[in-house]
């Protein structure tokens, strides 16, 4: 199986249209918990990134896509695939990692 690398992009500062949903880390952090639980393989990879602080090439181009307001954080990115904005859906994010998996 090829590794698979889902990035989460967010701001410690909730989005004002965020307010009632969790934060950016703890979307990563439940993701990163279920697609465990669910794909128990080693070659799933889950990262956090600020997008105040982004390092490299695609993390800066999310991170800037984010900041000119061409995505809702947290924005959900699957392999250099945005997959997810805003709220993301578990299903749909399974779905997609299922389907790689596949």
């Amino acid at each position: 199986m090829s590794p698979i690398q889902l990035t989460v992009y967010g701001a410690e500062q909730k989005c004002a249209s965020c307010v009632h949903l969790p934060s950016a880390l703890e979307t990563k952090e439940w993701l990163e918990a279920a697609l465990q639980r669910k794909f128990p393989v080693k070659g799933l990879h889950v990262t956090y990134v600020d997008i105040e602080k982004p390092e490299g090439e695609e993390q800066t181009r999310f991170s800037k896509a984010i900041l000119d307001e061409e995505y809702f954080y947290p924005l959900v990115v699957l392999n250099g695939e945005v997959i997810a904005e805003g709220n993301p859906s578990l299903k749909v994010v399974s779905g997609k990692v299922e389907a790689i998996e596949a």
